[in-house]
């Protein structure tokens, strides 16, 4: 089994340590952008060209599936994509995890980039899925980049304007871009009250690897043998992780993997 994953940066991380808590025989392709990220500020058209760049690279890897690990470029390109590529190799999206935060009854707190924040696409979810329920939208100016970087002081100084921003009756933060789901347990740490029950989390990664798997037909086999290789392409030339993933478990998990030839 082959899983491909993209995005312009380390994002995809979260995703693709779930591919290898699951599957942990599966060859992983990681396409990454380095030469056009961030993309959040490009105009759609932009970032859909750059996307289907990075995607394209992945598929000449004859992936089963592509993973789009960023919320981002799944607003924006995954029309294109899916256009280019399916029914070939099935492409899937990250969509912030507002349904199954909501379920919870709230209130909820959607952390996301500025771009996102109170964007029509990010409303319309909430409107769909969240009925009901109190949902505060708080932009997390910077955390995305720091992350992206491995700033520590950055990341402190991002989470901690955000966690002000943030209500104080909160039981559910929505981690709704992919970076962020790196660093949970430190908005965890910034956003739960005294005195207040556990605060849930909610990433995307999970259930977006088990909807690949879906996708192909396969089910999940942690018990199985570590034997999945990495390809990591950067701008569609072969390379090597950029060394700020090394900062987060999800990229040191990855260390213990051997690169393809």
């Amino acid at each position: 089994m082959k899983i491909a994953l993209m995005d312009s940066g380390i994002g995809l991380l979260a995703a693709t340590a779930a591919v290898r808590r699951l599957r942990p025989d599966a060859d992983l392709v990681l396409s990454l952008d380095p030469d056009g990220m961030p993309w959040g500020p490009r105009t759609p058209q932009d970032l859909t060209a750059r996307a289907l760049a990075v995607a394209e690279a992945a598929a000449a890897h004859r992936p089963e599936a592509l993973i789009v690990g960023c919320n981002t470029a799944t607003v924006h390109a995954l029309p294109a994509l899916r256009a280019t590529l399916e029914p070939g190799i099935p492409v899937i999206g990250t969509v912030p995890a507002i349904k199954p935060a909501a379920a919870g009854g709230g209130p909820v707190a959607i952390w996301a980039t500025p771009a996102t924040t109170g964007s029509p696409y990010q409303r319309g979810l909430i409107e769909d899925f969240a009925g009901g329920v109190t949902v505060a939208e708080v932009p997390c100016w910077g955390l995305a980049e720091a992350v992206e970087h491995a700033d520590q002081t950055a990341i402190d100084a991002a989470v901690a304007a955000a966690a002000a921003l943030t209500p104080g009756d909160v039981t559910t933060v929505v981690l709704g871009c992919t970076h962020y789901e790196l660093v949970a347990d430190r908005i965890r740490a910034a956003v739960q009250r005294p005195g207040r029950p556990p605060l849930a989390l909610h990433g995307s990664a999970g259930a977006v690897v088990a909807q690949a798997l879906r996708r192909i037909g396969a089910r999940p086999e942690p018990e199985a043998a570590a034997l999945g290789a990495v390809t990591v392409l950067l701008s569609g030339r072969p390379g090597a992780l950029p060394a700020p993933a090394l900062a987060y478990a999800e990229g040191r998990l990855l260390q213990a993997v051997s690169p393809a030839p």
